[in-house]
């Protein structure tokens, strides 16, 4: 993996106190009084990963237990452990793509998002498992295997997407970077055409139990010695009018480390 600079490294760091700014304070009116209260917000880096307490969020399968990356062989592999049945909780239908809801589990990373194609420098770059029954954003896989590519986004799937703060709003709102007409950022091979700093790999998403897992190839992100991370559980939603922001977090649920201070370590 490239080195960055240190302008480069600045701004990334930058950007990563912004949005963890605006989490913060999405998360309050999101879990109520106690949200971050009761979490540990230490980890271990010995491969424990981030423990949080449980019992402060609803629905409980949005509710963090524990957060870790860890490396088997040649994958990365991610989980996020909740309190409830992971992935039992999906969007309503909306019937309509403008409007509609995602949830999704999170993994932010201090990996630069140059890493997996974007341009560098852009946000902060996150794993995600999502679930958005209204569209499908993965024009090039059949996750059903019916014979149709477009009609899977009521499954879970993994995205990678870059997050930045929503300037047009003054309530810490976050939004998946928009690609802004006249654009013409760097996008990864697998970007599915639509105007936001996303990707759609196709990574292995798995739940059992109350555990999500991602498998991620370690050669996709430059074979990293070591990299930081955290997690989160939000909602977020298309924008009414298909404007800047197409796609902004409404409602964030958790956050494994209580401040996005990314206290998870990755490495050999």
């Amino acid at each position: 993996m490239a080195r960055s600079s240190t302008s480069g490294s600045t701004r990334r760091r930058a950007a990563l106190t912004a949005v963890a700014v605006c989490l913060a304070a999405a998360v309050v009116p999101a879990v109520g009084s106690a949200a971050g209260g009761d979490h540990d917000h230490g980890a271990d880096h010995h491969g424990g990963g981030i423990p949080s307490a449980g019992g402060d969020v609803h629905p409980a399968a949005f509710d963090l237990v524990r957060t870790t990356v860890r490396r088997q062989g040649d994958r990365l592999v991610f989980t996020e452990q909740v309190r409830g049945a992971a992935g039992s909780v999906k969007p309503r239908p909306t019937g309509a793509f403008a409007g509609s809801s995602v949830l999704s589990y999170v993994w932010p990373v201090s990996l630069n998002p140059s890493t997996i194609g974007f341009t560098r420098d852009s946000g902060v770059l996150a794993l995600a498992a999502t679930s958005h029954p209204d569209f499908d954003d993965t024009p090039l896989y059949d996750e059903n295997h019916n014979g149709v590519k477009n009609d899977d986004g009521h499954l879970w799937h993994s995205h990678w997407v870059v997050l930045v703060p929503d300037t047009t709003r003054p309530d810490g709102a976050l939004k998946v970077r928009d690609v802004l007409p006249g654009e013409k950022p760097d996008l990864p091979r697998t970007w599915p055409g639509v105007p936001l700093y996303l990707d759609s790999p196709p990574y292995p998403t798995r739940f059992a139990g109350r555990t999500v897992r991602i498998e991620v190839p370690a050669r996709d992100l430059g074979f990293p010695s070591t990299f930081s991370y955290d997690g989160v559980t939000a909602a977020l939603r298309v924008n009414g009018d298909l404007h800047d922001p197409l796609l902004r977090v409404e409602n964030v649920f958790d956050v494994a480390s209580g401040t996005l201070s990314l206290p998870g370590t990755a490495g050999r």
